[in-house]
């Protein structure tokens, strides 16, 4: 019973920020690579970011970089997504999901293990 629970997400206006959480259960991400993918209504499911098990290395898609971070709390077995200089276009249900692949990471590998969702609106 592996599982990924993401929480944060919302209803805000062009500009605002918020910050998405995703907290593991059932097993620590210690040694997991975490990734944040985004499902916009009729269109593709796409990697946003993602994050090595340290920490170390992280990666983010061109469209979010300079407005989106990545975090984790190892000690919190949680992993973030703080976005500010939201745009109507980040609008989507967001995912995390984790990889066994740690030393490194990729929003462009397969990843194991996905949370639920949550939904971010971005309206004015």
């Amino acid at each position: 019973q592996l599982q990924l629970v993401e929480s944060g997400g919302g209803l805000v206006q062009p500009g605002g920020s918020l910050r998405l959480s995703c907290a593991a259960s059932g097993f620590t991400l210690d040694y997991y690579a975490i990734g944040w993918f985004r499902q916009a209504p009729g269109k593709e499911r796409e990697g946003v970011s993602c994050i090595s098990s340290s920490g170390g290395s992280t990666k983010y898609d061109d469209s979010v970089k300079g407005r989106f971070t990545i975090s984790r709390d190892n000690a919190k077995n949680t992993v973030y997504l703080q976005m500010n200089t939201l745009e109507p276009e980040d609008t989507a249900v967001y995912y995390c999901a984790a990889t066994k692949i740690s030393f490194y990471c990729s929003i462009y590998a397969p990843y194991d293990y996905w949370g639920q969702g949550t939904q971010v609106t971005v309206s004015s």
